[in-house]
C-alpha cells in the first residue's frame, strides 16, 4: 500500500452538552478549563483514546492497550508482543517475508534458547541490533495502526526507539465560553452494598475545536499509508458518539474539514485553522446561557475565502476533505 506522500492540516469540532469532555484529574476530575476565559480544554490524548478503542471495536491491531485485562506500561506491553508474535510460526513468516537472511538469524538465536529464556532476552545481545531495529520497525509499520498514526516511545533492552507519530493535534479548547453544572453528591451502590461519594461534574455546552496536521516524512517513518489515512478521518469522525459512556454521552461530530498540500508545501503554511472561524452569540442569548449548537452564530467566511484563493495547480492547496454535520454552516469553496 502506498505511503502518505503529502502533508495535510485539518481542523475537527464536535460539541458536548451535559457532559464531562475530558476531566482533569487534579481538579476533582471536574471539566478542564481556562477560567481566565471561561473556555472548556479537552487534550489530544482523550481525542486519540476515541480513535483508538474505535479501530479496536473495528478489529484493529491497537499498541497503546490492555494486554488482556490489564493495564501495563508501553515497555511491557512491547515485552509481551515480541513473545507472541515471534512464537507464532504464521506470523514470524509474514514479519520476515522480505528478509530471509534475518529470519535464518532469529531460527538461529532461538536454537540457543535454554529453560526460562525469553525471545525478548535473546534478542537483547547486542550482536542483534540490526535484527532488534528491523522486528520493532516491522512490527510497528505492519501491526499497529495506531503507531503508525500517532507513534511512541520504546525503551525495552536492545529495543530502544521512538517514532515521531505522522499525525499530530494539539489541546482543543471551546470556542464559546462555558458554563459547569453545579454539581451534587451523588452515591453509587457497589456489589459488596457498600456506598462511594463522588460530585457529577459537567458542561452545560461546550462547542470544542481542535488543529492538527499530518506529515509526510513522518509518515515514511511509522508506515502511514494513504488507507490508514483514510480510517483516520473516519474514525475521528465517528469515533465519539460510538462509544458512549455515562459522562461522555451528546458528543456530536460537527465539522472535520483537512487541506492537503501541492508538492513543496508543508504543514502549518495557513497556521491554526481555528483562527479562521468566527463563533458569536445570538442577540437573545448570554454567552453563560448558551445550551445549545443553535444558540450560536458562524462565520466560516474566512476559512472558505482562503481556500478558494490558495487552491489549484501552483497553488498550495491540492484538494480538500470535508465532512460536516446537517446543521453546520454551509462552506462554499467552489
Amino acid at each position: 500500500m502506498t505511503t502518505v506522500n503529502h502533508n495535510s492540516d485539518f481542523i475537527f469540532l464536535y460539541d458536548a452538552t451535559l457532559c464531562n469532555p475530558n476531566g482533569d484529574p487534579d481538579q476533582e476530575n471536574k471539566p478542564r478549563m481556562d477560567y481566565d476565559t471561561n473556555t472548556n480544554l479537552v487534550t489530544d490524548t482523550r481525542v486519540k483514546r476515541f480513535i483508538r478503542d474505535y479501530l479496536k471495536d473495528q478489529g484493529q491491531d491497537i499498541f497503546v492497550d490492555m494486554e488482556g485485562d490489564s493495564k501495563v506500561s508501553s515497555d511491557t506491553k512491547l515485552e509481551y508482543v515480541i513473545e507472541r508474535v515471534l512464537s507464532n510460526e504464521n506470523e514470524r513468516a509474514v514479519l520476515f517475508e522480505e528478509t530471509p537472511d534475518l529470519l535464518k538469524d532469529f531460527i538461529e538465536i532461538i536454537a540457543e534458547k535454554k529453560g526460562k529464556d525469553t525471545i525478548l532476552k535473546l534478542l537483547q545481545n547486542k550482536k542483534n541490533s540490526k535484527l532488534n531495529y528491523y522486528i520493532l520497525s516491522q512490527l510497528v509499520k505492519d501491526k499497529f495502526i495506531d503507531i503508525r498514526m500517532f507513534g511512541s516511545a520504546f525503551a525495552v533492552g536492545g529495543f530502544t526507539k521512538a517514532y515521531t507519530g505522522a499525525i499530530q493535534m494539539n489541546w482543543g479548547y471551546s470556542l464559546n465560553q462555558v458554563e459547569l453544572v453545579e454539581s451534587n453528591s451523588i452515591v453509587t451502590i457497589m456489589n459488596d452494598d457498600s456506598s462511594t461519594f463522588g460530585k457529577d461534574y459537567r458542561v452545560y455546552y461546550s462547542l470544542l475545536a481542535f488543529n492538527g496536521t499530518i506529515n509526510k516524512y513522518a509518515a515514511k517513518a511509522t508506515g502511514l499509508t494513504e488507507e490508514d489515512q483514510k480510517l483516520f478521518r473516519k474514525a475521528i469522525w465517528e469515533s465519539i458518539p460510538s462509544q458512549p459512556t455515562r459522562s461522555k454521552m451528546n458528543q456530536y461530530p460537527k465539522l472535520y474539514l483537512e487541506i492537503i498540500y501541492n508538492e513543496g508545501f508543508n504543514n502549518g503554511h495557513f497556521g491554526d485553522l481555528r483562527n479562521t472561524i468566527k463563533v458569536s452569540y445570538k442577540e437573545d442569548i448570554p454567552a453563560k446561557q448558551v445550551r445549545t449548537f443553535n444558540d450560536l452564530i458562524f462565520d466560516v467566511s474566512g476559512l472558505a475565502e482562503m481556500i478558494i484563493e490558495n487552491k489549484g495547480e501552483g497553488k498550495p492547496i491540492s484538494e480538500v476533505i470535508i465532512y460536516k454535520s446537517a446543521d453546520f454552516p454551509e462552506l462554499k469553496i467552489n
